[in-house]
């Protein structure tokens, strides 16, 4: 069966995705491939902004990237649980976009959100392979789709990353990205409540953290990931 995306990034809040592997997504975008995001909420909770707002920054940070899809499941922003009904929205949404490769939140983190909407991924991933699991799209039965590897992001909490990828050139465009949630970063006009990520100090921290992951691997600037089961290489020289 045909593959629809190539990667599919599936998590909980708007920027969940720009902020943790921005760097990433950019470069496959570059390289050709095609790359969506799918939100599980508008992040409507959130201490800045409002939900319809953080869909229009996900939008605009959808045009600045060059996502070929990027859309809003709605479940609820700190209510959404891992239960069947909810599973059966997740894995429609998988098997709609038929991606090779998920990427989703870190397993655990300071918001719970991050490790419930990881645990709800990893399972709908491997749901949505099942045949006897049943949805429908506009009326038709999906087919059965299982994503050929699923990748835990890092975000707020450090984790030992598996592996990571190199983003150099892609860190000036990640920070663009980024500006584009303007309700959620450094806004010196604004009157909103201060957040952990909304210091003139985040994005600073954030390339400390690319830097620290990528050095060990040779890298100025790396995106760590947690594999959801062992990776397997075909050779010693591919590896950095």
């Amino acid at each position: 069966m045909q593959h629809g995306l190539d990667i599919l990034v599936i998590c909980a809040h708007p920027d969940d995705a720009e902020i943790s592997v921005g760097g990433t997504l950019i470069r496959y975008v570059n390289e050709g491939f095609e790359v969506g995001v799918a939100d599980l909420t508008m992040g409507e909770l959130g201490t800045r902004g409002s939900g319809p707002l953080r869909l229009k920054e996900a939008d605009r940070a959808a045009n600045v990237i060059g996502l070929k899809v990027r859309e809003n499941l709605n479940l609820g922003d700190g209510t959404f649980q891992n239960d069947p009904q909810t599973r059966s929205k997740v894995i429609a949404c998988i098997r709609k976009h038929k991606p090779r490769i998920v990427l989703t939140n870190a397993p655990g983190d300071r918001h719970p959100d991050h490790g419930r909407a990881a645990q709800l991924v990893g399972e709908s991933c491997f749901f949505s392979g099942l045949t006897k699991i049943e949805t429908e799209l506009d009326g038709t039965k999906q087919n059965p789709w299982r994503p050929k590897a699923l990748y835990h992001f890092i975000q707020d909490y450090y984790i030992e990353p598996d592996f990571v990828m190199d983003i150099e050139q892609h860190w000036d465009k990640k920070v663009e990205v980024l500006k584009s949630y303007s309700s959620q970063f450094y806004n010196p006009d604004s009157n909103e409540p201060s957040t952990p990520i909304s210091g003139d100090d985040f994005f600073e921290f954030l390339k400390s953290r690319s830097r620290e992951m990528g050095r060990a691997a040779g890298f100025k600037l790396a995106e760590g990931f947690v594999a959801a089961r062992r990776i397997g290489v075909k050779d010693f020289f591919d590896l950095h």
